[in-house]
């Protein structure tokens, strides 16, 4: 049914968000005519093609492809022909087959897996989902519907579902705000945020996945949708959620629980995982606007070494280039930077790169004269190219969604590797331009074949172009993994790039923001994220720099970041106590890598997210919707960082189960909140008991000597707690062939006995011999040790109770006795 809307405030939720705050759709003021509002009508037939099933009312249809047993996709066609299946963040579908069947009743249409069923209600086109037990999760509120957008052509859709009394909402990737989005509204555009503040939106990231639970029953909803997109949770009406989008098909992904983490993991299945990163890249990363020249650069490094603050990763931005040209070098700065480099190297410093998309217009700079004669920048619908003023100053921008350009952009870095370039930082790549903000709506893509305009390609801009950076760098190195990290993107950059939360300011109140974007990217499948550690703009003091780096020891990414208006700030900068702090937490990140490493591998091949906040530990207890401070890394490791200035304890709650003080090694039953002392010194930290916890030697930098032994921290469980333990060589891709140590504990203990568990897959033998056991928590004397049957004597109790002996690493049971 049609109808013909001549008051704007009857469009659907009236408004559309726009960068300046919003317009009407459809105002008679404008001169626009009025919009056709178009909603589906009676579904009357349906057709089945394998795993997909077609529905329609007579001209619009609806698509649903059914991925798997939990993931259903909904694709709707206004007048029965869909668009091109092409997706940037799916790089394909499952073809796995599924066991699916076809209910057909008086009242509705029903696709049912063992899982989910999908209900197509023959009344008014309604969609909804349910789980095994004919629980309802997901339920249209209208039809789905569209509207004429009669400036481009083509359409605005628009779904809008149920929000029930206490249902709440996760994800979203990076947006500056509470963790839990109920009532929020949102847009998805990328943009440069400079100094953002809370609640600013949009920021530099467009993932447009969120995660519902309601009544503990956990589902996700991906609108896979590349134009300007918009979110409603609740906003204008509690009893509604929506998601539309400016243009495009409305094509969004059902995704099941029932809990977070499976619809984390089955989101990971459809856009990808983070492949394992060089193990330097978990280190501690040092970088400002800018070091320059060489011989900063050099005191930087010195200094941490003389400092004996672990470091492996040194930044130079935009001075190092030769009038801000990307792929040059500025001579004067930088007379010789292939043996900076290799100086650098030798002192266990990889050096990471900025390059930018803005090509400044030049004849005499090769990349740009190679770009345009091979016709690799973008144009505008009048054919000119497109131009615009950044860093360099006049520049054109390749298209990065053309194949053929990704592939030449990522041949360029073959100098720069060649020179000992370990990682590529790519930035500015929303894109932004000086004054427009960004490309003009009609600028045109090759979009992989699938032609569009601006609108369409801007939101994978960025993410195209890490992607090139990414492949290039993977040729060039062959069986080295490239490190990359991107300012922009759109679901599925996991598959290519680290990132930051972009330009934050030096203030307490960004210290929060940061913790809270970081949880929100990794349950939004962007595990390997951090902040500007310090704060990008702004002055932080000692006090804000410490906690800030105490907070980053537990960020997938940790890097210090600064602009160059700004006081360095390098670990040692505020001087005593705080240096002896950060050296002290900055040890600890290194003493904790192979744990670190280990949740990389989980979230890798499992998807697994790599920081998970405690709404995804009990998500049945609605308290736990609103605690937005905490956060366990991997699923043993519970952290929760001061955020105010002078705090001396806070509140912190434990989820179910035992939990060790990491620093007293004191056990407290979960379930509840407990007061902990925060001395500046300190953040509360808690170890899941039943954990095994490896630990190696401090180092100045991953590598920087052989290990010996690995310490084995096994916290003492009166019930049974898995464990992994994952090595490789840290920098090959030997892993992808089976060249790898994949270590399983469990551990099960009871009030007289302890059993230790190990099991291994995988081709890579470590070259250290042997483990280090402390047992921590066990609560009696033991009197009997063996390991695989054979007796161990050589073992002692220290002060702290901790029981300590040496084995070598293989092994398959341990049991101690009393």
């Amino acid at each position: 049914m049609e109808e013909h809307i001549l008051n704007p405030k009857e469009v659907f939720n009236e408004l559309v968000e726009e960068e300046e705050g919003f317009r009407h759709l459809n105002n008679p003021a404008d001169g626009i005519k009025p919009i056709t509002k178009k909603y589906l009508g009676i579904p009357t037939h349906v057709s089945q093609a394998g795993n997909k099933f077609y529905f329609t009312d007579g001209d619009a249809k609806v698509e649903l492809v059914v991925v798997n047993e939990e993931i259903m996709r909904v694709r709707v066609a206004p007048h029965g022909v869909f668009l091109e299946d092409f997706s940037y963040a799916v790089p394909e579908l499952s073809n796995k087959p599924v066991a699916v069947s076809l209910y057909n009743d008086e009242k509705e249409f029903k696709v049912s897996t063992a899982k989910v069923n999908c209900h197509i209600r023959k009344s008014d086109f309604f969609i909804s989902f349910s789980d095994s037990n004919h629980v309802v999760t997901s339920a249209d509120a209208a039809p789905m519907h569209w509207e004429e957008n009669t400036k481009f052509g083509g359409y605005y859709v628009f779904c809008t579902k149920t929000c029930n009394p206490d249902e709440n909402f996760f994800g979203m990737g990076d947006k500056p705000t509470e963790l839990n989005l109920r009532g929020k509204r949102l847009t998805n555009w990328n943009t440069d945020a400079y100094s953002f503040g809370w609640n600013q939106d949009p920021l530099y990231r467009s993932i447009p996945f969120y995660i519902s639970v309601n009544e503990g029953i956990a589902h996700g909803i991906f609108f896979d949708n590349t134009f300007k997109a918009h979110f409603d949770f609740g906003a204008e009406d509690k009893t509604k959620t929506s998601f539309w989008a400016d243009g495009g098909e409305l094509q969004y992904y059902y995704i099941h629980g029932p809990h977070m983490m499976d619809v984390v993991k089955s989101y990971h299945l459809l856009t990808g995982t983070h492949p394992m990163p060089p193990l330097w890249a978990l280190g501690y990363h040092q970088c400002r606007w800018s070091y320059y020249p060489e011989s900063k650069v050099r005191v930087v490094a010195k200094g941490f070494r003389q400092n004996q603050i672990p470091c492996d990763g040194i930044y130079l931005d935009i001075d190092y280039m030769d009038g801000y040209r990307c792929f040059t070098w500025n001579r004067k700065y930088f007379p010789d930077p292939k043996k900076m480099i290799k100086d650098l190297a030798a002192d266990g410093f990889k050096t990471v790169v900025i390059i930018d998309p803005g090509i400044r217009v030049d004849d005499n700079y090769p990349v740009f004269k190679e770009g345009k004669e091979k016709k690799y920048f973008c144009r505008r619908s009048d054919d000119y190219f497109m131009e615009g003023h950044v860093w360099p100053g006049r520049c054109q921008f390749p298209d990065f969604t053309n194949p053929e350009v990704r592939e030449w952009w990522g041949g360029l870095f073959d100098e720069l590797i060649e020179m000992g370039v370990a990682g590529v930082w790519n930035d500015m790549n929303e894109p932004a331009v000086f004054g427009a903000g960004t490309f003009p709506d009609d600028v045109r893509h090759q979009y992989d074949g699938y032609r569009g305009s601006h609108r369409k390609a801007h939101n994978v801009y960025g993410m195209q172009m890490v992607r090139a950076t990414y492949e290039g760098m993977r040729k060039i190195f062959k069986n080295k993994r490239p490190f990359t990290i991107t300012r922009a993107g759109y679901s599925g950059l996991q598959r290519y790039a680290s990132v930051w939360t972009g330009d934050n300011v030096a203030t307490w109140e960004h210290l929060k923001l940061g913790n809270i974007q970081c949880q929100r990217l990794s349950m939004s499948g962007i595990p390997f994220c951090g902040t500007d550690i310090g704060g990008f703009s702004g002055e932080p003091d000692g006090e804000l720099f410490t906690r800030w780096i105490q907070m980053g020891t537990f960020s997938p990414f940790m890097r210090a970041h600064s602009a160059g208006d700004t006081k360095e700030r390098e670990p040692w900068s505020f001087g005593e106590p705080f240096t002896a702090i950060n050296r002290k937490f900055i040890e600890l990140r290194y003493r904790l890598l192979p744990y670190m490493y280990s949740a990389f591998w989980e979230h890798h091949r499992y998807g697994f997210p790599i920081l998970r906040p405690v709404v995804m530990q009990e998500q049945e207890v609605l308290k736990n919707h609103f605690r937005q401070d905490e956060f366990t890394y991997g699923d043993k490791i519970l952290v929760c960082p001061v955020m105010e200035p002078g705090q001396k304890s806070r509140k912190v709650y434990l989820p179910k189960g035992d939990w060790y003080n990491y620093w007293t090694n004191e056990v407290t039953v979960g379930g509840d909140e407990v007061e902990t002392p925060t001395p500046l010194e300190t953040i509360p930290i808690f170890i899941k008991a039943g954990s095994v916890i490896p630990e190696y030697p401090v180092m100045q930098y991953v590598g920087e000597k052989p290990i010996e032994e690995v310490k084995m921290n096994v916290y003492y469980s009166d019930y049974e707690v898995n464990s992994f333990f994952f090595e490789d060589h840290g920098e090959s891709f030997a892993y992808e062939q089976d060249i790898y140590s994949e270590k399983k504990f469990i551990v099960n203990g009871t009030e007289s006995s302890l059993e230790i568990q190990q099991s291994m897959e995988g081709l890579y033998t470590p070259r250290y011999d042997a483990y280090c056991f402390n047992i921590i928590g066990l609560p009696f004397i033991p009197a009997h040790i063996s390991v695989d049957g054979k007796e161990i004597t050589d073992y002692a109790i220290n002060s702290e109770k901790v029981l300590e002996f040496k084995h070598t690493k293989t092994f398959k049971h341990i049991e101690i006795k009393k």
